[in-house]
Parts: C-alpha cells; structure tokens; sequence
C-alpha cells in the first residue's frame, strides 16, 4: 500500500507511521529523516537542509525530491511506503505524481491528519529527541521522570534527552505559518484525485490509529470500486463483420458454378419477363389510342375557345340614351292608363 500522511507539524504523522510499518510491513519514508541523515554526514545537501531547518523555512524542492527519487529505488518499497511529511507544496506534489506514474505505482491513500493549531503548539514545543537512539518523547503527555526510567537501547542507560533547533515555540509559529500557505492546498488537490481521507488526529493514540486504519480501508474499498464503474460505463466490444468467403482451388469453383448459372438463368428470365410486360404495355396504349381516333374521326373538330379579352370599359353616354328610352316608356303607360281611366268615368 502506497501512502501519504499529510498534517501539520505535531500532527502525530511520525508516531502513526511508525504503526503503519507495524501492520502492513512497509519502510516510513520521511523527509526529516532523510535530510537529518543528510545533515550529520555534512554532505552540501545536508548543510542547505541544515540552514533552511534551523530557520523554520521549507527545505528546496530539488534537494527533497533528489532524496526521495533515490529512497524510491530501493527494494524494501516493492510493497509500498509511508510518506511522512513529503508533499509539501503543490509543485512537489505534481512531481511526485509523475515520478509514481513512471514506475508505475499510483498513491492508494491520502490521509489529512486535522489537529487545532494550538494543540499543535504544545505538542512540538514539549518534544524532546534522546541524542543516542533519536527516539521523540514529549514532556506534556509523558513526564520527565518516567522518560528517564528507561533505558536507552544504545548506551543502556538514561536517555540523553534534546529540543531540536525546530522544535522551539517561535521556530514552531513559523513553521505553522509555512504550512498554511504552501501545504494546505494539497488537500483540495487530493480530494479533486480522489484519494482524500481526513480523520480527526486528538486525543488518544489507539484512537487515533483506529481512525487511521478505517480510512485506509475506505480508501482502498473506493479505489477498488473505480476500475467496475470505468468497465461498466464502456461500451460492448463490436463483432467483427464475417469477411466474404474467397473461392479457393477447382473444388470451390465447382461448387459454386452451379450457383452462378442458377443466378444467370434467373437473371435472363427477369430481364425476358420485363421485355415482354413492356411490349404488353405498349400494345395496350397503341389499341387505346387507335380507339380513340376512330371515335374521334367522325367529329368535327370544334374551336378552341379564344382567351377572353379584357372588355373596355362603357362610356357614360349609352347609359344616357337607356335612361331617356325608359321614361318615354313610363310615360306612355301612364297616359294610357289616364286614358282607361277617362272612359271608364263617361260610362
């Protein structure tokens, strides 16, 4: 399982870490670690990481990702890794990516590790590092005395306890300071990938690490769902179309010679079968027409009837003679009902 445990400073990625190589059996790549490493044997790129720590800054994009590039070759992280602290910033998140594509070994889980900055301020500044086996104590969860009981594996006696150049509260505000700004959008850019969890980082360890695992199941559950919905949404592969059957050697040929005459035969009595129903239609047409020209011969022919032309418009003076020939008409009925009427008067 390949993962990345990304927090804050004191968000408890090391101590989770350190369980998660427990469980599953694989190396805990940490960019502290690595630099530390650096530091102590004074190579260049251990005195810049050096300066850049001390100061509460970020270190280089290309010193970390140079270590990490060559952490990443080694066997023990065939089955996986833990990042620690490693992205940091959206520039060195991008070319890890490339750099997981290339070997071909995507993230599976991204977990946001959210703890209350000043929770985060107690945490870091109560840290205390034993010079001789590196293991990290913390004063405010566990006293004094009781760290000094044990015995340190390497000398045997008690741990010679330390507070790391970064661990202090001013270098620690700064530090905050820097992840709100560079490391923060990472978490937008996972969660657009896909492989986001957050859990709640207060409180106890066991509960904690019980948090940590659920999300690691949920995310390899969701991962392992993606793959059936891509299938599932592709479309049904095409049949190939049969290609036509090529005639091969003498025995094919004989096979199929008795087809080919069969088709011709067939196609010379279409063709004689359309001949004949066209002399059949054109017979029909001729005894229509000859019909039609004897009923027709004994007929005179009549006139086309000529296109109407425009009639012109009537002057006003026929309309002037019709109105005087009416009223002699009147007047001619009335005097011979004047006359009718004078007879009858003398009788």
């Amino acid at each position: 399982m390949r993962i990345v445990l990304l927090g804050a400073p004191g968000s408890g990625k090391g101590t989770q870490s350190q369980r998660l190589v427990e469980r599953y059996g694989i190396p805990q790549i940490s960019t502290g670690d690595l630099l530390r490493a650096a530091r102590e044997k004074g190579t260049p790129l251990g005195l810049r990481a050096q300066e850049a720590m001390d100061q509460g800054k970020l270190v280089d994009d290309e010193i970390v990702l140079g270590m990490i590039r060559e952490r990443l070759a080694e066997p023990d992280v065939a089955k996986g890794f833990i990042l620690d602290g490693f992205p940091r910033n959206l520039a060195q998140a991008r070319a890890l990516g490339d750099l997981l594509g290339e070997l071909g070994q995507p993230l599976d889980a991204v977990v946001q590790m959210d703890v209350e900055y000043g929770e985060l301020l107690r945490r870091i500044s109560g840290r205390r590092t034993c010079s001789e086996c590196k293991r990290v104590f913390n004063i405010f969860s566990t006293p004094v005395e009781e760290i000094e009981k044990e015995q340190c594996p390497v000398t045997g006696g008690a741990h010679k306890l330390f507070q790391r150049p970064d661990d202090t509260e001013e270098t620690v505000a700064k530090r905050l300071t820097v992840y709100e700004e560079k490391t923060k959008p990472l978490i937008e850019f996972y969660r657009d990938q896909g492989v986001l969890q957050t859990i709640d980082a207060e409180g106890e360890v066991d509960e904690i690490t019980a948090r940590l695992e659920a999300a690691l199941q949920a995310a390899t559950a969701a991962r392992s769902v993606k793959p059936a919905k891509a299938a599932a949404g592709r479309p049904a592969a095409r049949k190939p179309a049969r290609r036509k059957q090529a005639t091969r050697g003498p025995a094919a040929k004989k096979k199929t010679a008795p087809r080919r005459a069969a088709a011709a035969r067939g196609a010379k009595s279409t063709a004689a079968g359309k001949s004949v129903a066209r002399g059949a239609k054109s017979t029909a047409a001729g005894k229509s027409a000859a019909r039609g020209a004897k009923s027709t011969a004994g007929r005179p022919s009549a006139p086309r009837p000529m296109k109407s032309a425009r009639k012109p418009k009537r002057s006003a003076a026929p309309r002037a003679n019709a109105r005087r020939r009416a009223a002699k008409t009147v007047r001619k009925v009335a005097k011979k009902v004047a006359k009718r009427a004078s007879r009858s008067a003398t009788r």
